[in-house]
């Protein structure tokens, strides 16, 4: 009998790293893993374990300030993970082995003052700074109003993307036809790829405390009713557009968090199709138990549950509120990483 998570792969899901620490990046190859993805919480925690302390000095006395160590510390260990994924890439002619690298969060805090089209413009010259020269690195935009401006002009001068923060069909739909019109200004199709992060637990933990009129059964289902229904739209659409290489869903926020639920709920519910990029210790969980998984992205929830769903819940008020949230979640990690770098 096959492990856990090489049941999963054999059900046809990606299984992509929520971690870059170079540790846990070579044991999920081993498990089976084929990419990564990374932001300034992971980068954080490699900190903490003091293994990149001396470097850190080093680089302090170079003269560099901590926004310049915290870029060229999450660059290298990018860089790392994907040498280790490159082979992936090679052999998948670019489908697959990829390592998501996360543009400057702070562009989207509270306190940023540039406009619209100043932080449009951020994003396409940091995407273009940070792609270049790495094949299997994905840019990570947040699908907020300055991310999804960017999008098209970036990906129209080569830039593969990772759009993640997505909550609702609406910012999937706006993301999406962005890469689209970008990718058709480019000479070719051939290398272009494009994933769609869309977050799910975060969804369940919204309706359980915002609509106690559903029942359990419907709380527990509103984070993968809302991806599976973005994932159909996003395999309809592309299958008619006929890309060289797949433009995949990328399910996150895969961890649950009801202590009641099994580690692998959300693994489960997608195994079949796409991607997951699975914390660590979900990973972890998933092969110390003896689940065997079955397709089971193209099966929705029982209809009366998807109409319980639909009759309680408001989605606009759902994504305007997961945004405004996910929004102090994105830029706050990357200022505790400038002070944890500072104070190192």
């Amino acid at each position: 009998m096959s492990s856990p998570l090489q049941s999963l792969i054999g059900t046809g899901t990606k299984l992509w790293l929520d971690s870059i620490d170079p540790e846990l990046v070579t044991a999920s190859q081993k498990q089976g893993a084929t990419g990564a993805t990374s932001n300034p919480i992971i980068v954080s925690n490699i900190i903490k374990s003091g293994r990149y302390d001396d470097q850190i000095r080093s680089f302090k006395k170079e003269g560099l300030d901590a926004e310049s160590i915290a870029w060229k510390l999450t660059n290298q260990l990018v860089t790392d993970a994907e040498k280790v994924f490159l082979a992936t890439w090679e052999e998948t002619k670019g489908d697959d082995g990829y390592v998501s690298f996360e543009v400057d969060p702070l562009l989207e805090d509270t306190g940023c003052t540039l406009s619209l089209e100043e932080k449009k413009k951020a994003y396409v010259e940091q995407a273009l700074k940070w792609a270049e020269g790495h094949p299997n690195r994905l840019i990570k935009v947040p699908a907020t109003e300055a991310g999804l401006a960017a999008l098209e002009d970036m990906v129209a001068q080569g830039v593969n993307v990772n759009v993640t923060l997505i909550f609702s069909e609406r910012q999937y739909n706006i993301a999406r036809d962005a890469v689209w019109r970008g990718a058709q200004k480019r000479s070719d199709l051939n290398t272009f790829k494009s994933v769609y992060s869309i977050f799910v637990s975060r969804l369940d933990v919204y309706a359980e405390n915002n609509f106690p009129e559903l029942s359990e059964d419907a709380q527990s289902n509103v984070g993968i009713l809302n991806a599976k229904r973005v994932w159909q739209k996003n395999t309809q659409f592309w299958a008619e557009q006929k890309t060289p290489l797949k433009q995949e869903m990328i399910f996150a926020s895969t961890g649950t968090k009801k202590p009641s639920d099994p580690a692998w709920k959300y693994v489960a519910a997608f195994a079949g199709s796409d991607i997951e990029t699975n914390p660590p210790a979900t990973n972890d969980a998933v092969n110390a138990s003896e689940q065997q998984f079955t397709k089971q992205i193209d099966k929705m929830p029982d209809d009366s549950v998807v109409a319980e769903i639909d009759k309680h819940l408001d989605w606009d008020l759902l994504e305007k509120t997961l945004m405004s949230e996910g929004l102090e979640k994105f830029a706050e990690p990357q200022k505790a990483l400038l002070d944890l770098i500072a104070s190192t």
